[in-house]
């Protein structure tokens, strides 16, 4: 696995990178030892909000568009991995246990990615960008986000992916049903669950 240690207007030891090449050399052996990559990035925090003088992230890439993410505030930058890498072993220690689970139902689904595609939404009327902005609220920004692939899951794999990468959406394609779907987290905390067959 590739590890790749940075701090953000801050230098990072030797001792350090050691510290972070253990730990989660440690973490992926025991729960998930196909991991690809690691970016670990060490910053102060501000005003030492957070319960700490330190942060650190965590984002492990395992492969296969699985994406882990881990955050944690210490005292030193040492414990403050040590909490990011804590929460990672948790994310990992739930999805080894619901890979375990699915194993059965899940033989012989084969993972067909496709690509999703990119699509910008232009200005409706030239003339809007004239009338004067109403608290930024009335036009909101439209961003385009990078292509990604389209994975066939089960609704409870997409509520793991969504998890484990701390994202606000996954869309997937069903493989119950064929149909593309999405989940995401809700405000509430709960998650939601978008099947258009069912409508």
């Amino acid at each position: 696995m590739q590890i790749t240690v940075a701090g953000k207007q801050l230098a990072t030891s030797d001792a350090l990178r050691s510290h972070v090449e253990t730990g989660l050399g440690t973490i992926t052996g025991k729960y998930f030892d196909h991991a690809l990559e690691a970016r670990v990035t060490f910053r102060k925090d501000a005003k030492g909000s957070n319960g700490g003088h330190f942060a650190c992230d965590i984002n492990l890439h395992a492969g296969r568009g699985l994406m882990m993410r881990g955050e944690g505030h210490g005292p030193d930058a040492m414990r403050a991995f040590d909490i990011a890498a804590e929460h990672v072993g948790k994310r990992l220690r739930r999805y080894r246990r619901r890979v375990n689970e699915h194993a059965r139902s899940q033989a012989g689904v084969r993972d067909g990615a496709e690509v999703l595609r990119e699509y910008v939404l232009p200005m409706e009327d030239s003339a809007e960008e004239e009338a004067p902005e109403m608290d930024g609220a009335e036009h909101p920004a439209v961003v385009a986000e990078p292509l990604g692939e389209l994975h066939q899951l089960t609704v409870s794999e997409a509520t793991m992916r969504l998890d484990l990468a701390g994202s606000p959406v996954i869309v997937f394609r069903n493989s119950a049903s064929g149909v593309i779907n999405v989940v995401y987290r809700r405000q509430d905390g709960h998650i939601g669950w978008i099947d258009p067959a069912s409508a």
